[in-house]
C-alpha cells in the first residue's frame, strides 16, 4: 500500500451580498474539484495549501484556520493508494482564477451553492459546508448561504 499526504485549500472570496468559493476543472471541465496538490517533504501542509491555491487557482490567498481532512482509497497502476487531503480555510487577497496552471482547465470563483452542485466529489462539498461555517464564525457572515 503507498500512502499519499496532500493539501488545498477552500478560498472564499466576498462579493457584495454574495460569497464566493474557488473551484478548479480537471478531465476537460469535467470534473469540478477544490485546489490541492501533493505535499512536499520541505513544505508544511499549510505552504502547500497556499502553493496549490496559486498554482491551480491562480489566486493569492491566506490561511484563516483548518477546515477538515479527507481520507480516501484508490488504485493506482495496480497499488492501492491511501491519500489524506487536508483542507483550510482561506480568504481571497488577490490574483484572477484565469492565470492558472496547466495542472487544470479552468479555474473560476462560484457563488457557495452553485459550488456545492458542481462539485463532483459528495467528500470535498462536506468540507465546504464545515469550511463554511469557519469562515462565517470569523468573518461574521450575516448569513449562512
Amino acid at each position: 500500500m503507498i500512502r499519499e499526504h496532500s493539501a488545498g485549500g477552500v478560498v472564499f472570496r466576498p462579493t457584495g451580498k454574495e460569497l464566493q468559493v474557488l473551484l478548479v476543472a480537471t478531465r476537460g471541465g469535467k470534473r469540478w474539484q477544490l485546489p490541492k496538490g501533493q505535499v512536499e517533504s520541505f513544505e508544511k501542509p499549510e505552504e502547500t495549501a497556499q502553493r496549490e491555491v496559486a498554482e491551480e487557482g491562480g489566486v493569492v490567498a491566506r490561511i484563516l484556520a483548518p477546515a477538515a481532512s479527507i481520507t480516501y482509497w484508490y488504485v493506482r497502476e495496480g497499488q492501492k493508494v491511501k491519500k489524506q487531503v487536508d483542507f483550510f480555510v482561506m480568504e481571497y487577497e488577490r490574483g484572477d482564477p484565469s492565470e492558472h496552471d496547466r495542472e487544470v482547465d479552468d479555474a473560476a470563483f462560484f457563488p457557495v451553492e452553485e459550488a456545492l452542485r458542481r462539485l463532483s466529489f459528495k467528500n470535498e462539498r462536506e468540507v465546504v459546508r464545515k469550511a463554511l461555517e469557519v469562515f462565517c464564525r470569523l468573518r461574521n457572515c450575516p448569513e449562512t448561504p
